[in-house]
């Protein structure tokens, strides 16, 4: 047994044993964070702002702090770029993470002293469950790649700032820096194709053991692999016996993959983002993503319904029921306060508080009153592409709204890597779940207003030729499955078949 997996095995089961305990107090470990949140910042022009030496509890907090998206809290974050500190958090934060934003253009994310051990310590403790569960440690002494955003980092306000991958890559322990590919020089190329056959031409011929990236990005590693080798990823790396992924819903690209690789293999789920490291896959036995209720974040859940509601119901931890579909609402030591992070999701338990993610607040077609969500979107292609030989690269969704009764449809812009036997079939299919799924929608196909959906075929790698013209290939940038307008539709247009 090799060095590195031999000493994993003791830390592992140590912060295996950690993790468990942190189910059972789970509530209680929320309320201390709160608690701990309020007095830290209670100095700061954030806390005073909000008198924040007034809240004694939750319902308070809720009266004294409104939810907020990015646009609303950007008052804040340009105060620290122009040099003020301790302005919603102790000092000054010691990264800016740089995402791409809707109407404020880029966001710039703060990550504290106290918040970067949420991000490290997250996807450690993800693989160390892994290890202890499943027994396999062996991946430890081979080479491991994460794709991920330039390490390289800008001065924004004095403070470093880049991509959350780029920044997290910086803080790869010592002990796995030898392990970790791509080479740092190969990290640094922005342009993602360059970049991808640097990656490739640095990895074909080493002993790969763990790959981690968005399911999309791993996907054209893969083809690139394949293309170069003319060989299944498992025949290339024999070795290779795990995959971490996440950022997408893992199930629509789940069947493509594994055709790549050639044999079933383990994958380990995560949800990150750069506002913070919310849950991650603790078990290959259970389903769902354990919620990190003990990291330095306080979560709250308003029901979806509610969230353009002026004053909605803003749950914590204990209040939550299975099944209803929440947008996630946190305050943390990043010095993010009742923030809507933009992302949904649903209990799978509360013993332990598991989750799935179901989308996006923003994501969602309701061009007709339907308001279809990401989750049922993605059922419906997955059931109809269950017995099917179809596999489907990637897919996105828009209204076509007429001006003529009964002939408004959405339309589904599909990118397969093998076609339907029948086109019009396949599409009742996805219609027929669609419609099982959400009441609305089928409303709306009985009552004549919607003809059933319709489906464009994107060229081979127009998905991918698309997010290149729009200046977004490779980054943390993904293709919506959902738009309430045509925008990315007709976009798509350049790259139909």
């Amino acid at each position: 047994m090799k060095l590195k997996s031999f000493l994993a095995k003791p830390f592992a089961n140590y912060v295996y044993k950690q993790i468990k305990k942190s189910m059972v107090t789970a509530v209680a470990d929320q309320d201390e964070i709160f608690t701990n949140l309020i007095k830290s910042a209670s100095k700061t022009i954030f806390g005073t702002d909000h008198s924040f030496t007034e809240i004694k509890n939750h319902s308070d907090y809720c009266t004294n702090v409104p939810i907020r998206d990015y646009e609303a809290f950007k008052p804040y974050i340009d105060k620290i770029k122009a040099g003020k500190q301790n302005v919603i958090w102790k000092g000054k934060p010691i990264y800016f993470a740089k995402t791409s934003g809707t109407t404020s253009g880029a966001k710039y994310i703060p990550i504290t002293k106290d918040s970067i051990p949420n991000h490290i310590n997250t996807a450690r403790n993800a693989l160390l469950c892994y290890m202890v569960e499943s027994g396999n440690t062996k991946f430890a002494n081979g080479k491991l790649i994460f794709l991920s955003g330039s390490p390289e980092l800008e001065r924004v306000g004095d403070i470093p700032t880049g991509r959350l991958s780029g920044i997290v890559n910086h803080h790869v322990p010592k002990y796995l820096r030898s392990n970790q590919m791509p080479s740092f020089e190969t990290n640094c190329i922005e342009e993602w194709e360059e970049k991808l056959e640097k990656i490739v031409e640095e990895t074909i011929n080493e002993d790969m053991a763990l790959i981690s990236g968005i399911p999309p990005w791993v996907q054209m590693y893969f083809d690139k692999l394949q293309e170069k080798s003319g060989k299944k990823i498992a025949d290339l790396f024999p070795n290779f016996s795990v995959m971490v992924q996440g950022g997408v819903n893992y199930e629509p690209y789940k069947a493509k993959l594994l055709e790549s690789i050639g044999k079933p293999i383990d994958t380990i789920e995560i949800f990150p983002a750069s506002e913070g490291f919310f849950a991650f896959q603790d078990s290959q036995k259970e389903k769902g993503l354990l919620l990190n209720t003990n990291s330095g974040i306080f979560f709250e859940f308003v029901p979806v319904d509610e969230l353009q509601n002026e004053m909605p119901t803003r749950l914590t931890l204990k209040d939550v029921t299975i099944g209803e579909n929440y947008a996630l609402i946190i305050s943390s030591n990043a010095g993010l306060w009742a923030y809507n992070i933009g992302d949904t999701v649903k209990f799978i338990s509360t013993n332990p508080y598991r989750i799935v993610v179901t989308g996006r607040t923003k994501h969602y077609i309701s061009a007709f009153g339907e308001h279809v969500i990401v989750e049922e979107a993605e059922a419906a292609m997955l059931l109809a592409l269950e017995n099917e030989e179809v596999l489907v690269n990637e897919f996105t969704v828009a209204p076509f709204v007429s001006s003529d009764a009964g002939k408004s449809y959405h339309e589904w812009f599909i990118e397969f890597e093998k076609m339907p036997k029948n086109l019009l079939a396949f599409a009742k299919k996805i219609d027929t779940n669609l419609r099982s799924k959400n009441v609305y929608y089928d409303d709306l196909i009985v009552g004549n207003i919607l003809q059933e959906l319709k489906i464009s075929i994107v060229q081979k790698n127009g998905f991918n030729a698309y997010m290149k013209s729009i200046g977004k290939l490779g980054g943390q940038n993904k293709v919506p499955k959902l738009s309430n307008d045509r925008k990315i539709a007709d976009g798509l247009n350049d790259f139909l078949q």
